[in-house]
């Protein structure tokens, strides 16, 4: 038994392969899963139901085994932030901004061939997707 707050086995593989600079994407209920990236990202279907599970249960846990460097979340048409992007901001680490895409630049990025692992969850908030792009592990912090 592990005793991290992680224990999907698919997800901990991926990130065990990834590295510095791959892209996680939490994506919400309404997202594209099959045509919304790479083609090599790895799938992994966290939507059991409506709401469960949510992008900031996901986001919790995985901010709790890898480094983020980078945070991009889509906007809507209306160029206006949704509610979730504060708390998205709120459980991020202090040193990494939230930027903010439009509809297509986020899909073209989440297709970019350094999209690892695409994670989908039973978010019903709309607008509710969040890239990750993994950082550089500090070896002194891990113990």
């Amino acid at each position: 038994m592990l005793k991290t707050k992680l224990l999907h086995p698919e997800i901990l593989s991926v990130l065990a392969t990834a590295g510095h600079g791959s892209r996680v994407l939490i994506a919400d209920g309404n997202y594209p899963f099959a045509t919304g990236s790479h083609a090599s990202a790895r799938r992994v279907y966290l939507n059991l139901a409506p709401g469960i599970v949510s992008s900031t249960d996901v986001l919790h846990t995985l901010l709790q085994v890898i480094p983020i460097e980078m945070a991009a979340g889509m906007l809507p048409e209306s160029g206006e932030e949704p509610a979730i992007f504060d708390e998205f901001r709120s459980l991020l680490p202090k040193q990494v901004a939230l930027e903010s895409l439009g509809r297509a630049e986020f899909y073209e990025a989440v297709r970019d061939q350094n999209t690892a692992l695409v994670i989908a969850t039973g978010e019903q908030r709309a607008f509710a997707n969040l890239l990750l792009t993994i950082g550089v592990a500090n070896p002194s912090a891990t113990g």
